[in-house]
């Protein structure tokens, strides 16, 4: 079983690393990207298109039409070397008008480091 203070110290990592994707999404930042996907990494796009990891990475690399991209009501439910995190989005629209959406990703800890392997996005 894993200690509450271990327990704390993931929470905090996988709070910084949930910072780190909205940021990465926001900032086109397929370097960090490539440092916090893993190999097998599959997206769920709010289209209903599922890519791999490399698509998403060419993805990343494109500009994006939203501005202000901030994660909202962030869970973090941590269960042993595996973490799933849920959260809501809101952002500004290209014409200035406010959006929203909700998003899951997992988490899985390989060789002593958090990595993301998969992402489900869904925008209203």
């Amino acid at each position: 079983m894993q200690s509450t203070v271990a327990a704390e110290t993931d929470i905090d990592e996988l709070a910084a690393l949930n910072r780190d994707y909205i940021s990465s999404v926001q900032n086109m930042d397929v370097r960090r990207f490539d440092e916090i996907l893993s190999e097998d990494f599959i997206c769920s796009n709010p289209d209903g298109s599922k890519i791999g990891r490399a698509a998403f990475l060419q993805q990343t690399a494109k500009p994006i039409a939203i501005a202000g991209l901030q994660a909202q009501d962030v869970d973090i439910r941590l269960m042993g070397d595996f973490a799933i995190i849920h959260a809501r989005t809101t952002y500004t629209l290209p014409d200035g008008t406010p959006g929203q959406g909700r998003y899951t990703d997992i988490w899985a800890r390989d060789r002593g480091s958090w990595l993301c392997v998969a992402a489900h996005v869904t925008r209203c």
